[in-house]
């Protein structure tokens, strides 16, 4: 079973800046999309941003539009996710998950990593 493991989260002040990471384990090419999620205190999981795994073809939710972006390198079977101006209210566990088949951005996921925390101070 693949592995995702996420990096990369921390403590930054509103307007800053981070980079997350998440290594597969598994050779990537089998995954159709790889996304990210965040739950933030007290609150449900929502999506973030995905990506087709071939291809690169991105969805970003609206709340993280022109702020956040996410990438992938093929050849480290890794994914980012590049957050500029953070505000407060992106404070949450982040997770990464990976899904198989076909079609939607946001749902269907199979694979999900244990989380790192952002963490935004105003």
């Amino acid at each position: 079973q693949v592995q995702l493991v996420e990096s990369g989260g921390g403590l930054v002040q509103a307007g800053g800046s981070l980079r997350l990471s998440c290594a597969a384990s598994a050779r990537t090419f089998s995954f159709s999309t790889m996304g990210w999620f965040r739950q933030p205190p007290g609150k449900e999981r929502e999506f973030v941003a995905a990506i087709r795994w071939i291809g690169g073809s991105t969805y970003h939710a609206e709340s993280v539009k022109g702020r956040f972006t996410i990438s992938r390198d093929t050849a480290k079977n890794t994914l980012y996710l590049q957050m500029n101006s953070l505000k407060p209210e992106d404070t949450a566990l982040y997770f990464c998950a990976a899904k198989y088949a076909s079609g939607s951005y946001t749902n269907g996921y199979n694979s999900w990593g244990q989380g790192t925390q952002v963490t935004v101070s105003s």
